[in-house]
């Protein structure tokens, strides 16, 4: 699929490397078809490792794409050069008339705190509202997909006693979903998180379907709405040495961490990862883009409701 990237954006050459056919705005604009807009709130600490990570998995189809990339006024990010955020993203304020096809928000490294305490909360709150009458379709991720539950439905997080953290086996509950179109009876996902949903309080709400869990790592996809919000627990976007990354990270920190499960070959850390997540990730993102999106969305967009 040909995506539409802002210009000079850096995953365009980290992606031309991998041969994933992307373009540029400067082409785009020559060609007669209306793209699909999608906007991607990213609230992660490494935004440019975030965005080549999901640009990856959304240039699977022949779908075209316009990227946009959004920022809350209420936090400025400390990981990222501010000529990046300036050059890339704009503020929600700036964005709140516009209507997209389709929305991204990812995780954030805030799930021990309270959702009430974290210092963006009225403002992502806000824009989780703003999101059901201005996209056609929402996917909320890790972080978010607990924030969206809880400020949407009231469910609860709860912390674990230890990191889940690690590559998990899941199942699916509708096989005959959109979604999940192509899928095995089991495939995995990465998990790095510190609270988990459980599914009692899933099933208490008449307006969600639990529709994928784990038996180790619980709760994985929520849908609601029609699929018009779905609700991912884990990191299907994590490139192969992502946890690596993190486990590393956290030892050289002196933090009190465990080693990725079911990661390593033969369970080792000096061996390579065993990637079994990336046919399942690129699945689940082509199929939401194709059933969810583009199936579903007007193609005169002010039409969103």
């Amino acid at each position: 699929m040909p995506l539409n990237l802002p210009d000079r954006l850096p995953a365009i050459e980290l992606l031309k490397h991998e041969h994933i056919f992307v373009i540029d705005n400067s082409r785009a604009t020559q060609q007669d078809i209306r793209p699909l807009r999608i906007v991607i709130l990213n609230l992660m600490p490494l935004k440019i490792t975030t965005e080549t990570d999901l640009i990856r998995l959304l240039s699977n189809t022949p779908l075209q794409l316009e990227i946009s990339f959004m920022k809350l006024k209420s936090h400025t990010s400390k990981n990222t050069p501010i000529e990046h955020m300036k050059a890339f993203y704009k503020d929600f304020d700036c964005m709140r008339d516009e209507r997209f096809d389709g929305m991204i928000i990812t995780g954030a490294p805030v799930e021990q705190m309270n959702f009430e305490e974290v210092s963006y909360w009225e403002e992502v709150s806000g824009i989780f509202d703003w999101a059901r009458t201005h996209v056609t379709s929402t996917l909320y991720i890790c972080w978010a997909a607990q924030a969206g539950l809880y400020h949407h439905y009231g469910i609860p997080k709860y912390p674990l006693e230890k990191k889940m953290f690690g590559i998990f086996e899941h199942h699916l509950n509708n096989s005959l979903l959109p979604i999940f179109r192509g899928f095995d009876d089991v495939f995995y996902v990465p998990h790095s998180r510190h609270t988990e949903l459980r599914r009692e309080d899933i099933l208490k709400v008449k307006e969600l379907d639990l529709v994928a869990e784990s038996d180790e790592a619980g709760v994985y996809m929520v849908m609601a709405r029609g699929g018009r919000e779905i609700f991912v627990t884990g990191h299907s976007e994590y490139s192969p040495n992502t946890l690596d990354v993190e486990y590393k990270r956290d030892l050289a920190k002196g933090l009190s961490i465990e080693m990725p499960k079911n990661y390593y070959r033969n369970n080792h850390p000096d061996n390579a990862p065993l990637v079994r997540w990336r046919g399942h990730a690129n699945l689940m993102f082509s199929n939401w883009l194709n059933y969810y999106v583009y199936q579903e969305t007007p193609y005169d967009i002010t039409q969103i409701r």
